[in-house]
């Protein structure tokens, strides 16, 4: 046993710390061999690798905020969830209104240098829920983060993503917004229309849901081999013919329902005046009139008789297409009808409606908060896509390539 005094310790100690600033990774060991005089004391070291640590999935490293933007505690669960999954904490924030309805937003801790991630859901007051997120990002923004991206798995006014008439592109108004207050990545998932992508001019990644509902369909669903996807419209039949394929079923397309918002009916390159003048049109000019529609009897191309009927849509909020769907299907021979979207808006009567319909069951995902709509109605299921955010988040931060989410998704999907 080789004798040591406190001269020696400190030798020791200074050793340590010269080798451990240069090889932080490595475990040293430091041996003292020789004679009791220290100074002719000969040092052997040796450093030894710690073992590696197994790769788990939602593993972050430091530099990692994670807010949510919204004031409402019921569109807190799904920050929640994935926070969970990340094995963070929620960052210190308060949102919160004005006794004159003006939206605050106090960031307490820092943010400089960091990747902010701001989640928001969408509550029923949208407008609302839009001011909390441009606030919060501007307020991340001059607080010199490194990067601000959103977290918003419901894109507000998706719908509004064409021309109507004499109306607007209100989808490409809350793009610019966005980037303006300083977003520099957006999260989302099932866009309306893929197109609205393009209104940004920062990144967006526009994840899907349909691996959860395929795998809903596999496990809850008995005997779904017997089943046939359903396209409540045409504008619909190319999200139904991927379930198809994915399930190996057969589809259907109901067609000759009334004619919805998506038609070129209300396109205004189809509202000419309604009185002609000779000062607007030139006597030798005679521009051809467009042919108006007729809406067709009600047809279902395909066979639902003695089947299961799955209807397959991104988007229930009026749930009157739904309903009328579910009836003809009924009158043609289904036996159970399934509906299944992304995002459950579930507006106004919408609970109350579904009860007392025909349809034995709704199942969407957690992208937007629907609790109190559940306790309505117990035939709404809801699928958790908490799993896909977190990576995705996990990922952008770690500067991991993103295509691991994309797998197998087609240009149709």
């Amino acid at each position: 046993m080789v004798k040591t005094n406190f001269l020696q310790l400190i030798c020791c100690s200074k050793i340590f710390r010269c080798i451990s600033s240069h090889m932080t990774v490595f475990n040293i060991f430091v041996i003292f061999l020789g004679a009791e005089n220290w100074k002719t004391k000969k040092v052997l070291m040796f450093c030894v690798a710690p073992p590696e640590s197994e790769a788990k999935m939602n593993i972050t490293k430091g530099g990692l905020v994670l807010f949510s933007a919204n004031s409402n505690s019921s569109c807190m669960e799904l920050s929640k969830k994935i926070a969970e999954r990340l094995g963070v904490e929620m960052g210190k924030v308060q949102v919160y209104q004005e006794p004159d309805r003006e939206t605050r937003v106090q960031i307490q801790e820092s943010v400089r240098g960091k990747d902010v991630f701001i989640i928001q859901t969408v509550s029923k007051d949208v407008n609302t829920t839009i001011m909390e997120l441009l606030i919060m990002v501007y307020a991340c923004k001059t607080s010199c983060a490194k990067s601000i991206i959103g977290v918003v798995p419901y894109f507000p006014y998706s719908k509004q993503c064409k021309m109507r008439k004499r109306g607007s592109i209100v989808s490409k108004l809350l793009a610019s917004m966005m980037c303006k207050a300083g977003l520099t990545h957006l999260i989302t998932m099932d866009l309306h229309q893929k197109e609205i992508q393009g209104f940004f001019n920062i990144p967006v990644d526009n994840l899907r849901a349909s691996p959860f509902l395929l795998q809903y369909i596999q496990e809850e669903i008995p005997d779904y081999r017997n089943a046939v996807i359903v396209a409540k419209s045409p504008a619909s039949a190319k999200r139904a013919q991927s379930f198809a394929e994915r399930l190996r079923l057969g589809i259907a397309v109901i067609h000759g329902e009334a004619q919805d918002a998506e038609s070129d009916l209300v396109d205004g390159r189809h509202s000419p005046p309604m009185v002609r003048s000779a000062a607007a049109i030139h006597p030798s000019l005679e521009i051809p009139m467009l042919i108006p529609k007729e809406k067709p009897p009600i047809t279902v191309v395909g066979d639902v008789g003695g089947r299961i009927a799955i209807i397959v849509d991104d988007i229930i909020d009026d749930v009157d297409s739904f309903l009328a769907a579910a009836e003809t299907l009924k009158e043609r021979g289904a036996y159970k009808i399934f509906v299944m979207a992304t995002h459950g808006l579930l507006s106004s009567d919408a609970p109350r409606l579904i009860e007392e319909s025909a349809i034995d069951e709704v199942v969407v995902t957690n992208t937007i908060p629907h609790e109190i709509q559940k306790l309505q109605c117990p035939k709404i299921k809801t699928v958790d896509i908490s799993m896909t955010l977190s990576e995705a988040i996990r990922r952008i931060h770690n500067g991991e390539s993103m295509s691991y989410l994309f797998r197998n998704i087609g240009l149709d999907d």
